[in-house]
Parts: C-alpha cells; structure tokens; sequence
C-alpha cells in the first residue's frame, strides 16, 4: 500500500506505510504513549509525526509572543468591593483573550496537588490495571485511552487521558479509579463551588444578572479530562495537543509546573505559564456561540518536551442531561437588527457528534454552526 504525506509543501509517497493497521497494533496494547516510553522507543511511531507546517508553528512565541501575557485575575475581595474590579477583569480577558488564569479562587493548594498527584499515580500504575478501563466510548463514564480521535486521519498527540463524566454534578465514586479516587472526590467538590461562582461572575461581565448562566444549566454537568505528556524522545516532530477550541461552555484547567501550553493570541502562539496555585480559566465554543462573538473560544495547544512528565486536568463544562438536545443559539441580548445572529441553533449532541467526527484537525468546529 503507498500513501503521500504533505513535507514542506511537497506530496511525498511513504512506500509500504499502513497507518490505518500501525495505529490499531497500537491501540491493541492498550499501553499508550507511556507504555511506548517505557519500552524504551527513541524513534516515534510515523502516526505521531505532525506535518512540516506545525512544526514550525512552535518558533513562534519565542519570536515574537514573548512580550504578550496571559491575563492574572485575583479573586480575594470578590464578595467585597474589589466585585466590580474583578468582574471588569473578566470581561476584558473573555472579549480579547478568552484564557485568563486565577489566583485566591478557593480551590485550596493541597487539594489541587493532591489531584496531580492522583493523576501521576494513574498513569503510572501497573498496565493492566490501566488496562480494565481502555475504551473508546463516549457513553463510558469512566475511560482511559491515547488520543480519543486516533482513528481519525492526521497525527496523533503524544498524550494518554482518563476521562471522568459528571452527570448534573453526581457520579457514583465507585467507578472513579481508586488510585485517584479520593484526589477527584475532593477536586471536584471544590470546582463545583468555583464553577458558581464564575457562573455569577461572568454572567456579571456580559451585562446581565448574575444568575443568568446558571438558570440556563448551560454549566451543570462536567467532564474532567486528566492528561498525562510523557517526556519525548522526539519532541520536534509531534505536539502533545493539536492546535482545537474546546467545545465546551467553559474550562477550568489544573496544570503543573513542567509548562507547554499556548494560546493564539494576535497570531501568535503565547505560553501560559504555570503560577503555584492558579487556576486556567477558558471560554468554550458554546459561550462564543451564545453570546455572538461577544466572548472568545480561542485556539490552544500543549507542546511536547523532552523534560516529563506533564500533568493536567481539564473540566469541561456543559449543559444539564435535561438540555443536552435543547437548541442553544445567540441570546437575544446580544443580537439586534444592526447585530443579527451569527449562528443557527444547535444542541449539545449535535455540536459535540460534529466536533468527535472531525477530531481535533486544527481547525475549529464554530464555523460549521454559522448562518
């Protein structure tokens, strides 16, 4: 079998390569890239290898973003007067940034380091314990795997994940993983809290009462995604996560202190670095979608090193199970007859079938929604 490849520009033939059968004899081993490093590959598998483009997507901060910054929003005094500076500050990082990291939010530093650390000892236990939760099925609750578009065509990501789906907030612990099971319990009760209080806050920052988002339940259900990066042996030729939006109302990420991720910012690829105690905040496509452009779903990525292992839990937020097939559109706030809509209606089931079909290719799933 011959396939091209695109180098540089050119279509190069790559003689006798059968992605589609390397990537199921991968998949088959339920190992992920962990269990690649741990047998010691220097040479990563073809399937991993970004086109020429991407890579060089990655000299791009450190040619001319070094000089923008990711907001820093302080949240002590939120309850006080410092109410109207903070949400001002949302408003401001969500129109032009939609990233903003958060400090004094509530979340306590032995809570979050304990979720880390659940999610190391996860990904780092003994194989076939890992092993009993492989699965590709969105419908799982509780699943482990590399890469949940690997089957899709285009590079793969060097990343392993467990995915824990809360529906309306509740989950039966039981099928947490035990070796992170009690880090989650107590993370998620936390983010809980926080996720009501950016509820009211940004709710605040678009102009409307403060508990306008949390009366549409666009926010009462979550998905919490732990990723583990294991060092690289080649981290020029791959990425740890492609350039995507989430397709989420809202996330709340959990990063260590190994560093990697970027957010596009002005055309340029921004890192957001680690601050002990933060929080990463990030507007979802759905938030862009309902309020017509107003706050931002901008693209991101995780770079792949050589140092490792990173560590990372993502919160995706998103509607109630009672609304995952209600249509969400622009909210009639932020149209007019000089501002009309700029997307159609759709539900949750239907933007995540499109987002999943499509897999994370670079480019963002928003503009199949618009009018």
């Amino acid at each position: 079998m011959e396939v091209t490849c695109e180098v540089g520009g050119e279509s190069i033939a790559l003689s006798g390569y059968d992605r589609a059968k390397e990537v199921e004899e991968f998949d088959q081993t339920k190992a992920g890239v962990k269990g690649l490093v741990d047998a010691g590959v220097v040479k990563i598998p073809r399937f991993f290898i970004h086109p020429t483009e991407k890579k060089q997507e990655k000299s791009s901060s450190a040619d001319g973003g070094f000089h923008l910054q990711v907001p820093v929003i302080d949240f002590q005094g939120i309850e006080t007067s410092r109410r109207r500076e903070v949400v001002s500050q949302i408003g401001m990082a969500a129109e032009t940034w939609g990233f903003f990291q958060i400090l004094n939010h509530g979340v306590p530093l032995n809570v979050t380091e304990e979720m880390l650390k659940g999610v190391r000892q996860f990904h780092e236990q003994p194989m076939e314990l890992k092993m009993e939760l492989y699965s590709r099925d969105p419908a799982q609750p509780v699943r482990y795997y590399c890469n949940g578009d690997l089957h899709v065509s285009g590079a793969a990501n060097w990343r392993d994940s467990i995915a824990c789906d809360f529906y309306d907030d509740t989950m039966d612990c039981k099928a947490l993983p035990l070796a992170c099971r009690e880090a989650i319990v107590q993370y998620m009760n936390c983010i809980f809290m926080l996720r009501n209080t950016l509820s009211d806050l940004l709710s605040e920052a678009l102009g409307l009462s403060s508990n306008f988002l949390a009366h549409m339940e666009c926010m009462k259900s979550e998905s919490l995604v732990c990723h583990y990066y294991p060092a690289c042996p080649e981290p020029d030729l791959t990425l740890g996560t492609t350039k995507h939006s989430d397709p989420s109302f809202l996330t709340i990420l959990l990063q260590d202190k190994i560093g990697g991720l970027q957010v596009l910012h002005q055309d340029q690829w921004v890192d957001v670095p680690p601050i002990q105690g933060a929080l990463v905040v990030n507007m979802g496509d759905l938030v862009q979608l309902i309020t017509n452009d107003k706050f931002r779903s901008v693209e991101h990525r995780v770079l792949a090193g050589r140092i490792g292992p990173r560590v990372s839990a993502a919160c995706f937020f998103y509607p109630s199970t009672a609304k995952i097939s209600k249509p969400y559109g622009p909210i009639k706030e932020f149209t007019s007859d000089s501002d009309p809509p700029i997307y159609r209606e759709t539900s949750l089931c239907e933007y995540l079938a499109y987002y999943r079909s499509k897999g994370l290719d670079g480019n963002s799933a928003l503009p199949y929604f618009r009018l």
